[in-house]
């Protein structure tokens, strides 16, 4: 699999091309598809609750992202009244694919910034939580400064370490991952976000 700059972990692998890429540039609708990402399945009148947004204009958005193939229904939740909302594969972007593109690297200017930006408060949520010392302990902040990488010796080094983190996304519950059977989490096992961003400086 070719590595891209952007992973979503979620199950099967769709590649973003331009048109899902334009579809997706959009605060609201990135913001509800994270909430998803994050919390599982929802419905409209939930999004519309926890993100203080109007039914009727999260329901558009929604069905926009399902028509670029960001979500599906999930029929196993869903009713006559009302859709329950999941996501049906991971992502993964390279944006190289759209050099010469100018409409499309707008587009993937207004998702990356966000991205980085929603990096940034999910570690500032951490930071300003009072964890015990044990998770404390367990979490890391950290950053390796001084590596000279060829472009082919970064993409290897991002895809050992996606190998590690799928690893254990794809553990059995008794190894601290989501349970998918309806059985119950491990004890004393937390939902865990995995960050991680590497990229050349100029000198």
């Amino acid at each position: 699999m070719q590595r891209p700059l952007c992973r979503d972990y979620s199950a099967t692998v769709r590649r973003i091309d331009a048109r899902s890429l334009r579809g997706l540039a959009h605060p609201l609708r990135m913001r509800l598809l994270e909430a998803i990402e994050l919390d599982g399945p929802a419905t409209s009148s939930t999004l519309a609750t926890r993100l203080g947004e109007n039914t009727g204009t999260i329901s558009w958005h929604l069905r926009l992202l399902a028509e670029h193939g960001y979500l599906e229904e999930d029929p196993a939740r869903g009713t006559k009244r009302e859709r329950w909302w999941r996501i049906p594969e991971r992502t993964v972007l390279d944006p190289s694919e759209f050099l010469d593109d100018p409409e499309t690297r707008r587009a993937l200017d207004v998702y990356l910034r966000d991205l980085v930006e929603r990096y940034y408060n999910r570690v500032r949520a951490y930071v300003d939580e009072d964890w015990p010392g044990e998770w404390q302990q367990a979490a890391a902040l950290s950053d390796w400064r001084d590596l000279h990488l060829t472009p082919e010796q970064l993409h290897h080094l991002n895809e050992e370490i996606a190998a590690v983190i799928d690893r254990y996304t794809d553990a059995e519950p008794t190894d601290g991952a989501e349970p998918t059977d309806g059985a119950e989490p491990t004890d004393g096992a937390e939902r865990v976000i995995v960050q991680l961003q590497s990229f050349p400086r100029r000198s």
